[in-house]
């Protein structure tokens, strides 16, 4: 009963969160859509340059004949059928309505490519620019809770049965898809491919993260008062924290503590001289609430 209660009472926040400036969030969604359909367009689809998932399957199938957009449009309908069985209804909400709205905005951004005439320009320049734009685009799509469908949804499913994370499934996906890209363009156009699928993916993480501004250090060591009082001295904060050994079960204090990144390499060394035995971890802080943390 208290389970239950509780798993209403969570789902009821979660409800209000994703309720919480809808239109806002839709407006947003709708501009990234276009930011990636333009780079789309006018950058890989008419230099005939694969880049990523279901989009860069369409270059290749446009060589064919295939409009670009009614193909993304028929294989995402596809997906959300195939996410509404296998991934569940909340799962699949998310990505019905940019499964929509991206190969609408493809359609639109088509009328563009005449504007937009590259001829003369290097494919690496086209390539690298393209990426750029769509590694905003879809930080801004993940941004506002949502995805464009396609191969995000492929990338969950084979999280959830290989249990693997979705940014290693994205790799191997989108991977393949570039390199079907062979089939019919040199293997010029396939590195290509698979620098716009590592730059988009770090640029995308980016502008849904933001830059990390501070180092989360978490120390144990037989010295701890006197790391704890210089990391004092210094103008961080210090939370002492009851831990235990998972090896002997022997008690011991662990030390958390925000460092600004300015400080970070200074932080290290000095923990370090002061205990040669010390263990210590360290990995970035995107976002803080305390005060007492300065850049």
């Amino acid at each position: 009963m208290f389970k239950l209660k509780r798993k209403k009472r969570v789902n009821e926040i979660v409800n209000k969160i994703i309720e919480k400036n809808q239109i806002s969030k839709y407006l947003i969604l709708f501009i990234a859509c276009l930011i990636v359909a333009f780079a789309f367009n006018v950058f890989f689809l008419q230099n005939n340059i694969v880049c990523f998932g279901i989009s860069g399957l369409s270059i290749v199938l446009n060589q064919f004949g295939i409009t670009p957009s009614i193909f993304i449009l028929f294989c995402n309908m596809l997906l959300i059928l195939i996410s509404y069985k296998v991934l569940g209804k909340e799962v699949t909400e998310r990505s019905i309505v940019g499964s929509i709205m991206f190969p609408l905005c493809v359609s639109i951004t088509e009328k563009f490519i005449p504007f937009f005439d590259l001829t003369g320009v290097e494919k690496i320049i086209s390539a690298l620019m393209g990426a750029f734009l769509s590694g905003i685009g879809y930080g801004l799509v993940y941004k506002s809770g949502y995805t464009t469908g396609g191969t995000d949804i492929i990338n969950q499913i084979i999280g959830k049965y290989f249990h693997i994370t979705t940014c290693k499934a994205m790799y191997f996906t989108d991977g393949l898809i570039i390199l079907t890209g062979k089939l019919v363009f040199p293997w010029e156009i396939v590195l290509y491919g698979y620098i716009i699928l590592f730059i988009i993916s770090n640029l995308a993480d980016k502008v849904v993260f933001g830059r990390s501004k501070c180092k989360t250090f978490y120390i144990v060591s037989e010295k701890e008062k006197e790391i704890k009082n210089y990391l004092l001295s210094i103008g961080n904060g210090v939370t002492v924290i009851n831990a235990r050994s998972g090896v002997d079960d022997d008690k011991k204090n662990l030390l958390l503590a925000i460092v600004p990144n300015k400080d970070y390499y200074l932080v290290r060394d000095v923990i370090k001289r002061m205990d040669k035995d010390i263990f210590y971890m360290i990995s970035d802080a995107y976002e803080t609430n305390s005060k007492e943390v300065v850049e």
